[in-house]
């Protein structure tokens, strides 16, 4: 049963980001790409926040995974990171802290709203240290994934 709601997270999150993908004005050749870029980063969160980890540490790891991964088909797709890094992070983003923050606030219940928005920014915090960690790595490595071209010697 396990893996049935861990296959139905994946193609959940993935068919969420192709729909922003969509939105975004992603190439139609890198919309799957876009989606499996943040269905990867939806179970690594979902796994770790299920194993125990506190969601704001799984929501960095999450985006530094995507992140990878988006830089990744970036340089084999021959690609801007950014088409797979706007739309795959699209699942991680504290949509519902932010609305939690204004419906506490509106009801009148500062205490819950200030934990809240509190959650909310370290979540975000979380996920701007996560694309800068991914950016940390050296471009050179990821160059190694580029398919090698074949140049003939025209001395020869």
């Amino acid at each position: 049963m396990m893996w049935l709601e861990f296959i139905i997270q994946f193609v959940i999150a993935m068919l969420a980001t192709i729909s922003f993908a969509v939105l975004f004005t992603a190439p139609k050749k890198e919309i799957i790409y876009c989606g499996l870029t943040g269905a990867v980063g939806w179970i690594v969160y979902y796994l770790l926040t299920n194993n125990g980890m506190h969601l704001v540490l799984a929501s960095g790891i999450a985006t530094f995974c995507l992140t990878v991964l988006g830089r990744c088909f970036a340089v084999v797709r021959k690609t801007p990171v950014t088409v797979y890094l706007l739309s795959g992070i699209f699942p991680l983003v504290p949509g519902a802290g932010i609305y939690y923050t204004a419906y506490y606030l509106f009801i009148g219940n500062t205490e819950m709203s200030g934990f809240k928005g509190l959650e909310t920014l370290e979540v975000a915090g979380a996920m701007v240290f996560g694309i800068i960690f991914g950016f940390g790595i050296p471009q050179a490595l990821f160059h190694k994934l580029s398919p090698k071209k074949i140049t003939l010697n025209e001395e020869s």
